[in-house]
């Protein structure tokens, strides 16, 4: 991920917590504003999810991906989920991550989520980072809203 755009937010809930929401990829429509289906392919044998296909609906933006998953957790749900672009077709590349950093004595996630999009059409990098930043954003407050909700 060389030009990439991230963010942070603070959750007050425990690392697991958070892992626990950003793992369960068959609630994500009910959370996140622009996922119609996601439907996990493949497992590995500590039933972590390593491919995942998404329906995106996000107005201008339409596209079926799937992404291959890496998890490089903790036990305690500390450390990093990411993410690359196996297939999909508006889509040219998507390389994201999660990092997930105990705050609060183990009560609170200091969540950072790191992103790069290109598309198949042109588009200004300017204007990408910008979108990536909207994405980043929304998906941060919409992952604290769940995980403490």
């Amino acid at each position: 991920m060389a030009d990439r755009t991230e963010s942070s937010i603070l959750v007050e809930t425990a690392p697991a917590g958070v892992l626990d929401v950003i793992a369960d990829f068959g609630a994500y429509p009910d959370w996140t504003g622009a996922v119609r289906s996601a439907e996990v392919l493949e497992e590995d044998e500590n039933g972590w999810a390593l491919t995942v296909r998404f329906v995106l609906d996000a107005g201008a933006l339409r596209d079926t991906y799937t992404l291959a998953y890496t998890w490089d957790i903790a036990e305690d749900g500390t450390g990093t989920v990411g993410w690359t672009l196996v297939e999909a077709g508006v889509l040219k590349a998507m390389d994201g991550a999660y990092r997930l950093q105990a705050r609060s004595g183990g009560a609170a996630t200091h969540v950072t989520y790191l992103l790069s999009v290109e598309l198949r059409m042109p588009m200004l990098g300017m204007l990408r980072r910008k979108a990536e930043k909207t994405i980043i954003d929304t998906a941060l407050k919409e992952l604290k809203k769940r995980a403490e909700g």
